[in-house]
């Protein structure tokens, strides 16, 4: 039997799912929100970042605005520059290739700093990423590639504080709820046909957001859209993330968007389990590849670890690493280099070996021809350009002459032992295509015409990022989207 639940149900639990909800209740709505997981493993993917977000900022007055609890002694040590809309537009259209849908973009960028400063006044905390996006020079920490935020106590920490919000203001969310279908008599979506403790049953509402996520972990799905060999790739996150939402909007005639054969993908721990371990969190990655070399199977190497900054390839070269013999790699270090390795090289689930001559070395990479191996590395450190001067903070141009793949920056030689050797497969973060939907947030139909009473944000919005995606825009994404469908949603609510 039906019973009256809520103006707003909202379909998921992570970042763009509360975004709705707090946007809704803002607007007077009574908001239920529904979680295919456990209380123990909610957050979606969001709990599984590292909680990074790209915002538009013009300088420290800025940055005191999302951390009003910066101290003088940080700001005085800290050369925290600009992130301008110009510069996060030109990242947007370098990274997609041009392909992304420029109206979302525009809203991305342009409301990125206002959703934040919003998400603060709700109780999200924000810090300055010292440990993994600034380095210091002469005494001053130097920020770079447009990430210099994110929430306390990352991932995890970003959906404890937005839980607390949301509880705060009345919002109830009911975990190991597990949305099956939408209800819709072909004029207005009304409800949502749910699964709870094996009972399905209906709660009606007056309009519905779906974030949900993407369908990362569907195998199937993945396979039938992002091709061959993905169902055999690691998932960094949730293991709820299979494209329930999607599918919903589909089956009631949604117009599908966006890079359907795309994802994000990066370099993943490569004994690490199916899915994410929230003990381990974000811990899997390994991003200090571009001053390392990455090699096969065969020996070889195989991509230009310093075409651009981490935030503009890593998202793109988890698929460079499937598409490997056996679908891994081993990222190789020596000594030069080691203090620039992440706190994530530090921890004990890792695949590592180490040696002091680099013959032996060669031995030690499981699944690697050592004698191609070492002629690779011959042929690497006889190509770098030892004239130009080495700098991590920016695209140094150190880079290497003469190969099949050159190195465009950050190219040091590989001789100072103990070499130091690190095996990655890929993992996946979340897929980019999805449904289509309006700047007010409604999901469109096939005929482009909007479905009434239905919104969408978050993974689950096709159109927004191709090929790639620059580190951090996808909470902003889920955010700034979140912020806009459940404002609408509510309002549709008092029509």
């Amino acid at each position: 039997m039906a019973r009256s639940q809520a103006d707003v149900i909202v379909v998921g639990a992570g970042n763009a799912a509360f975004c709705a909800a707090l946007a809704a209740q803002e607007q007077g709505a009574s908001v239920l929100m529904l979680e295919a997981a456990p209380e123990e493993e909610a957050g979606g993917n969001s709990r599984f970042t590292a909680g990074s977000v790209r915002v538009v900022y013009n300088g420290v007055d800025d940055i005191k605005r999302l951390v009003p609890d910066l101290t003088e002694q940080e700001i005085a040590t800290t050369d925290f520059g600009t992130y301008t809309r110009e510069q996060f537009f030109d990242d947007m259209a370098r990274v997609t290739q041009n392909r992304a849908d420029p109206d979302l973009v525009e809203l991305l960028v342009t409301r990125s700093f206002d959703t934040f400063c919003w998400m603060r006044d709700k109780g999200v905390r924000f810090i300055p990423i010292y440990g993994r996006q600034a380095f210091k020079i002469e005494g001053k920490f130097k920020f770079w590639g447009g990430l210099t935020v994110e929430a306390v106590g990352g991932g995890p920490g970003l959906i404890q504080m937005l839980t607390d919000a949301a509880t705060k203001r009345g919002i109830e969310i009911r975990y190991r709820t597990r949305a099956l279908s939408l209800l819709y008599d072909g004029v207005r979506v009304s409800g949502v046909r749910i699964r709870h403790d094996d009972v399905e049953s209906e709660l009606p509402s007056k309009s519905v957001v779906l974030a949900s996520g993407g369908f990362e972990s569907n195998s199937e799905w993945r396979t039938r859209y992002l091709g061959p060999g993905w169902d055999l790739a690691k998932v960094r996150g949730t293991r709820f993330n299979t494209g329930d939402g999607i599918r919903m909007a589909l089956d009631i005639g949604a117009s599908p968007c966006g890079n359907w054969s795309g994802c994000h993908a990066v370099q993943w721990e490569m004994n690490a389990p199916e899915f994410g371990d929230l003990a381990v969190g974000d811990q899997f990655q390994k991003h200090s590849y571009p001053f390392a070399i990455l090699v096969n199977a065969t020996g070889k190497r195989f991509v230009d670890e310093g075409a651009d900054f981490r935030n503009y390839t890593y998202a793109k070269y988890g698929r460079v690493v499937l598409e490997q013999p056996g679908q891994f790699a081993w990222q190789i270090f020596d000594q030069k280099v080691k203090h620039l390795q992440r706190d994530e090289y530090k921890i004990r689930q890792i695949t590592k070996v180490a040696a002091n001559t680099i013959e032996e070395f060669a031995q030690k990479l499981e699944g690697v021809n050592a004698e191609q191996f070492l002629k690779s590395i011959a042929e690497y450190n006889k190509a770098v350009r030892r004239d130009i001067p080495f700098n991590p903070n920016i695209k140094d141009g150190r880079r290497t002459e003469g190969l099949a793949i050159n190195k465009s920056n950050w190219a040091n030689t590989i001789d100072q032992p103990p070499f130091e050797g690190y095996a990655v497969t890929c993992g996946l973060t979340f897929t980019f295509g999805g449904v289509r939907i309006t700047t007010e947030g409604e999901v469109l139909n096939t005929d482009y015409h909007p479905i009434r009473g239905l919104y969408a944000a978050g993974e689950l919005v096709g159109g927004l990022f191709y090929f790639n995606y620059p580190g951090g825009s996808g909470l902003t994404s889920g955010a700034v989207f979140g912020r806009i469908a459940g404002a609408s949603a509510a309002r549709a609510g008092k029509n």
